[in-house]
């Protein structure tokens, strides 16, 4: 199982962050997300407790179940169907106030399942293509909410690490 985490620093506030990337048919300004769609609302949000999403990205499908929504602090799901196939353990999305911004932190805890080579494949091309898909995301986030095309936030943070 592998732990990717990509962080991103958006001048918006936190609130707008938080709608923005928690309303996924936004992906779709990612040149790497085909479809989103919103396939059951959520308890007390559209996109709160329960709701599930379906997401249709040049890597593959996922179905997504909201499991935590607290905003505009985290989000968190599980994916509960994919192709590839894969296991899931973790998707969190933080969002912490920072002078004039607010900071993301995209984190999943997932591998391929692939017998003999789910952990070496995830390892090697998962974790890549997924880290620069979640930047891409931010990245649209960050163009949406602020106007600057194709620019990084004051700071220019974006970084991914993982964790076997």
């Amino acid at each position: 199982m592998e732990t990717m985490t990509v962080e991103y620093v958006i001048d918006a506030p936190v609130d707008e962050v938080f709608a923005w990337l928690t309303t996924t048919t936004n992906y779709t300004r990612s040149p790497l997300v085909l479809r989103c769609r919103l396939t059951r609302r959520g308890q007390a949000a559209p996109y709160g407790v329960g709701a599930v999403r379906s997401h249709l990205w040049l890597t593959g499908w996922f179905e997504e179940r909201i499991t935590r929504y607290d905003p505009p602090h985290v989000t968190e799901y599980v994916v509960e169907r994919s192709l590839p196939p894969s296991r899931h353990e973790l998707g969190r999305m933080t969002f912490t106030e920072t002078d004039g911004g607010t900071r993301v932190r995209w984190t999943t805890r997932a591998e391929l399942r692939v017998p003999l080579l789910g952990a070496l494949v995830t390892r090697l091309v998962v974790r890549p293509v997924l880290t620069r898909t979640f930047r891409n995301i931010l990245t649209a986030a960050d163009t949406a909410l602020t106007g600057r095309r194709g620019q990084r936030s004051r700071n220019g943070r974006s970084r991914s690490r993982s964790r076997a």
